[in-house]
């Protein structure tokens, strides 16, 4: 391709309101452009490398029996109702009505599709196990998107589907694709690791996640360095200190002015933060089971309560009571229980459902609100003074809290999302009637996983990782193009040589970006640095004059020198150097249970 007629400018200026690097260094080089709020068009250099990442995806999904289809983006809402995801989900999903007046769904994922298909299609034991994916555009209505291709409203995702008759059946295929998915990391050069997931919208049975530790992540990871643990900090756990062995005491209202907080509270009474009660008040949306319309869900009010050494996690406590949505109560609705901000506890309360953390439940005499203003309870008790209607883990795991596993301190990191597994059981198909006849002529349900990798911001992680003060660096597995040749006009016989050897590499099959504009030297290089691809071959009188062209890996600051009848060799030579280089980072990996972490690059 030569650049005078390429799709596309760089830039020289940071744009505005781009937060992350790979933000800016996509627009800058021309990758992408945006339309609108996490809306982008995909420029012909992206979109190269956008193909390139796919084809390694078909490679390693195809490797595990995988069979390339396509579904549609816009869905009938009749299998998201029987599946019961469309009274579940908020507002991030695409509705509308066809001209018909038929409720329909434009696709955030495609498990309702596949389970339609399986009802349809599967009749037989020895029609499993199979593997379906495609690679195919999603819309979720994201609120906030940010960061570039990190967070976007529109994208493009490799689903995998796996359909199994047992339960070993699809642990097998969880563990193909857990290894296919470091394997497709890997050979675009991004180093990952495992953690446990939060099921989400998903539901199922078992979930990881595979990150990309980077600040810019949204994303807290608890990681263990002793035994492996690493989990999403929206379902890590940890081992919680025990409470000191006391009698139960006597319940004791003291006053207590002004006091709270529980820092204001374990000041005044001069008491450790795990001797006190924290309430946490919420307002959680939970849809009714198959409901007429979308707008059939109720509000129930709940009161949290976590020790005061710990936090609340709203993640948990979602999952716990089946929540579609949690916000904070309002202070008139936190009295019409019974309760009173800053001074409340579920002792007395009504017309609320109580969740209480296991830790509450073991920890006694705690220090709690009186649900009256200026005053606390001393020793407080669960199940003597109060009740819950669950009784679960609803806290936070932080930095220096104990590995569940082993009891080593966790550290917290920050990582982007990158892909996501799941065994989702019959979480669609006792729903939809998914069901297969076994060899003793009984009908079971099919047993499936779905596997999920976003293309766009898997791109925009490899650029994350993959960059210098200059511009892009890509490994040469996904760069747009191999060789990136820059001709410096001078005499008609340079000229000459750039077009002879650019007829030449194309026709030994090196992909070749040729530079063949009349710019600056200067300009030229800065752009070719820009533009990330990782060699470059400069023609110009002065190396003509040498008896060569000039050859150089984007990364290095070295030059040499190399003779015209030795272009096409060295290329190929190179090349594959570096292919092998990012392919050695290929490594079989453990699929353990959520406490295993992995990462295959540097």
């Amino acid at each position: 391709m030569r650049m005078t007629r390429l799709f596309g400018q760089t830039l020289r200026e940071v744009p505005a309101n781009t937060e992350v690097v790979s933000h800016q260094l996509l627009l800058r080089a021309g990758y992408i452009r945006p339309l609108g709020a996490g809306i982008f068009n995909y420029l012909p250099l992206a979109r190269r490398v956008l193909t390139k990442i796919e084809h390694i995806m078909r490679q390693e999904i195809d490797a595990i029996g995988g069979q390339e289809m396509t579904m549609p983006v816009v869905q009938p809402a009749d299998t998201w109702k029987e599946s019961g995801r469309w009274y579940e989900i908020g507002s991030e999903m695409g509705r509308f009505a066809d001209r018909a007046g038929h409720d329909m769904v434009l696709a955030m994922t495609h498990e309702e599709v596949v389970a339609s298909l399986v009802q349809k299609e599967i009749r037989s034991y020895r029609q499993l196990p199979a593997l379906i994916y495609h690679i195919q555009t999603k819309w979720r209505d994201d609120p906030r998107p940010r960061a570039g291709l990190i967070r976007v409203r529109e994208f493009t995702m490799l689903d995998s589907y796996s359909l199994d008759a047992d339960w070993a059946g699809l642990d097998a295929h969880y563990r193909a694709h857990y290894q296919a998915y470091f394997n497709i990391y890997a050979r675009c050069g991004l180093p990952t690791v495992a953690v446990a997931a939060d099921l989400g919208m998903m539901g199922g049975k078992l979930s990881h996640e595979f990150m990309y530790l980077n600040p810019i992540g949204e994303d807290t990871l608890l990681l263990c360095d002793q035994c492996g643990y690493a989990a999403n900090r929206q379902v890590a756990t940890f081992h919680k200190s025990p409470a000191l062995e006391e009698v139960q005491c006597t319940v004791e209202k003291v006053p207590t002015p002004g006091v709270k907080t529980i820092d204001e509270l374990t000041a005044f009474l001069h008491i450790p933060r795990m001797k006190t009660a924290k309430a946490v008040f919420m307002v959680a949306t939970i849809a009714k089971p198959h409901p007429a319309t979308l707008g059939d869900v109720t509000q129930q009010f709940v009161f949290a309560v976590v020790r005061g050494d710990m936090e609340l996690n709203e993640t948990k406590l979602a999952n716990a009571i089946h929540a579609r949505e949690l916000r904070p109560a309002l202070e008139e609705e936190i009295r019409s229980i019974g309760a009173v901000p800053g001074y409340g506890s579920p002792i007395g309360v009504h017309d609320c459902l109580v969740v209480v953390d296991e830790a509450v439940a073991y920890s006694p005499n705690l220090v709690a609100g009186a649900n009256e203003e200026g005053f606390h309870l001393l020793n407080t008790n669960y199940g003597r003074d109060y009740r819950a209607q669950q009784v679960c883990d609803i806290a936070v795991a932080g930095e220096g809290d104990a590995c569940p596993i082993c009891s080593h301190p966790l550290h917290t990191t920050r990582g982007v999302e990158v892909g996501n597994i799941f065994q989702l059981g019959t979480r669609f198909s006792d729903p939809l009637g998914c069901t297969y006849q076994d060899e003793q002529g009984q009908f079971r349900p099919v047993l499936m996983g779905s596997y999920g990798i976003g293309t766009g911001r898997l791109m925009a992680c490899v650029a994350e990782q993959h960059h210098d003060e200059y511009g892009l660096c890509w490994p040469i597995t996904v760069a747009p193009y191999q060789v990136h040749l820059v001709l410096l006009h001078g005499e008609p016989d340079t000229e000459q040589i750039a077009e002879r050897v650019y007829v030449n590499l194309q026709a030994a099959g090196v992909e070749v970006l040729y530079d063949d504009r009349h710019e600056r030297p200067g300009v030229k290089f800065m752009d070719a640095d820009l533009v990330g691809v990782p060699l470059r071959l400069t023609v110009s009188d002065r190396a003509s004059k040498r008896g060569g062209i000039e050859l150089k890996h984007r990364t290095s600051k070295e030059m040499m020198l190399v003779g015209l009848d030795a272009v096409i060799e060295k290329v190929h030579a190179e090349i594959d150097q570096l292919t092998s280089t990012v392919n050695a980072m290929v490594k079989p990996v453990q699929c353990g249970e959520p406490k295993q972490s992995v990462s295959n690059a540097s």
